[in-house]
């Protein structure tokens, strides 16, 4: 099993201490790019595939290594499934 397959099976069960840092690193792996959403945006993020022209909004933790909320985890994994990119 590769490190994108391990990353994306944790990322599956939802674990409640998953980082930004592993959600940037395994939308990466899907083919998504980073951008801040512009000067004014603050913490909000926008990962954005070109390619399958698909966007996810998110808020990046203040503290570095912090987890992701409950929630905006589950919103992304069900953007992803949707869209068919992980099972």
């Amino acid at each position: 099993m590769s490190t994108k397959d391990k990353l994306i099976k944790r990322f599956c069960e939802l674990p409640k201490d998953f980082t930004f840092d592993e959600l940037a690193k395994l939308l990466n792996g899907l083919g998504y790019e980073i951008s801040n959403k512009g000067k004014t945006s603050g913490s909000r993020v926008r990962f954005s595939n070109a390619e399958l022209k698909l966007i996810i909004d998110i808020h990046k933790p203040h503290t570095s290594g912090s987890p992701i909320k409950e929630t905006a985890l589950k919103d992304v994994y069900n953007k992803l499934v949707t869209n068919g990119l992980i099972k």
